[in-house]
């Protein structure tokens, strides 16, 4: 690609974020609850995430969580430069996107897990919390992935960077 970009975005990231949009979507508006395909869906997202949480340790500079974990005073400088309309630019996440970054891999687990316990442990059969509890973690995680794409969108217009195609070419323009 062109000199006045840089590779952020590994193959391996890509992948990861790529097939949990494939497992999410196809899990909430493609499969019904409990057949198949939504079981197998649930399984291989929570192993895309650990493979991302593992990768957060050993991986690319920009894919290892020291990089971005949403510490509170990173949480605080960008709440702070958003609050005061100032750029708070970063090549990877910014602390506020790493923040519901995670809170989305930990819904994809939370998801992984109560489905399990609706699907294979007889202890809550007939119980309705799992069920509530998979539910609300589900359109928890909707909510969170139209607030991913509409900051991702947003984002693009004010830096005058097209942020979702970095997520496919693995690129950014240089600052």
């Amino acid at each position: 690609m062109s000199g006045d970009t840089l590779r952020l975005w590994d193959p391996l990231v890509r992948f990861c974020h790529w097939s949990l949009v494939v497992a999410f979507v196809g899990g909430y508006f493609l499969t019904e609850e409990g057949e198949g395909w939504h079981r197998w869906l649930g399984y291989y997202a929570v192993a895309i995430v650990l493979v991302r949480v593992l990768w957060g340790f050993v991986g690319t500079p920009a894919a290892r969580w020291a990089d971005f974990w949403p510490t509170p005073a990173r949480l605080k400088q960008h709440a702070q430069a958003l609050v005061k309309g100032e750029s708070h630019h970063r090549l990877g996440h910014s602390p506020i996107g790493a923040l519901v970054m995670v809170l989305m891999l930990l819904l994809m687990v939370g998801l992984g897990v109560t489905g399990f316990l609706l699907e294979e442990v007889d202890y809550f059969w007939g119980e309705d919390l799992p069920r509530d509890i998979h539910e609300y973690m589900a359109n928890t995680l909707l909510a969170l992935v139209c607030v991913h794409i509409v900051a991702a969108l947003i984002e693009s217009l004010r830096l005058k960077e097209n942020l979702p195609l970095s997520m496919i070419t693995g690129r950014r323009r240089k600052r």
